[in-house]
């Protein structure tokens, strides 16, 4: 389905993303949330490149699906670039220090356009694999966006600037949360990568005994001429 570019681009993008806040994770001092590590001493750019090295994976998405399907997944790149965008404007506008409070025009721009993202993602893996056929590489699609949501939903749930939080005593795990919710749309914009390629390469196949049967009946149609 998509072109072979699209699907490298997309992982090695996916790829520098997580590699750069890996780098973050070990060799900073530890911080409530990913985007906290750009407000110490180091943090700036592996941040910065962690989110528009995946802002690039979304768009490289978007434009191999343009090629490929146009019409059949502009929900879908319409979300993805809307995830590109909300990532873009995150690293652009830092957040503000601290848990829950957001004193600034630039830390509310932050706080929702990390939301776009957070939220679009994981739509853009279902409308993507909404009624294909039962497929592995579709159903893990379906899987991925589907725990994605909810890993969402759990983080949510335990942030401090949510009233559940106190009830769930969301304050001790809604860090690793938010680290999950980012993993797992990592894995999915890979796997929707790797579906859409692997779609293309099943055509393919089917394609090709299909232009090799005139070749075989060829010698059938010339029998009667011969024995004329």
């Amino acid at each position: 389905m998509i072109p072979r570019w699209s699907l490298w681009a997309t992982a090695g993008g996916t790829a520098a993303s997580a590699a750069a806040l890996t780098w973050a994770e070990l060799t900073l001092p530890g911080q409530p949330l990913i985007s906290d590590y750009a407000l110490v001493a180091g943090g700036l750019v592996p941040v910065l490149v962690g989110m528009l090295a995946l802002a690039g994976a979304c768009l490289s998405l978007a434009y191999g699906l343009t090629v490929a399907d146009p019409a059949r997944t502009a929900a879908t790149r319409v979300l993805l670039l809307a995830g590109a965008a909300g990532l873009m404007l995150s690293a652009v506008f830092p957040t503000d220090a601290g848990t829950s409070q957001v004193g600034t025009l630039a830390g509310e721009i932050h706080r929702w356009s990390a939301a776009v993202v957070f939220t679009a993602l994981p739509v853009a893996g279902w409308t993507f694999a909404r009624g294909r056929a039962g497929a592995a590489l579709w159903n893990a699609v379906r899987a991925m966006s589907v725990a994605s949501g909810l890993t969402l939903a759990a983080y949510l749930a335990a942030h401090p600037a949510t009233v559940t939080s106190p009830l769930i005593n969301g304050v001790a795990y809604y860090g690793p949360m938010e680290r999950a919710v980012v993993l797992a749309e990592m894995v999915l914009l890979v796997t929707m990568a790797v579906a859409a390629t692997g779609r293309r390469l099943a055509a393919r196949a089917t394609a090709t005994p299909a232009t090799a049967m005139p070749a075989k009946s060829a010698p059938a149609e010339d029998a009667p001429g011969l024995a004329a």
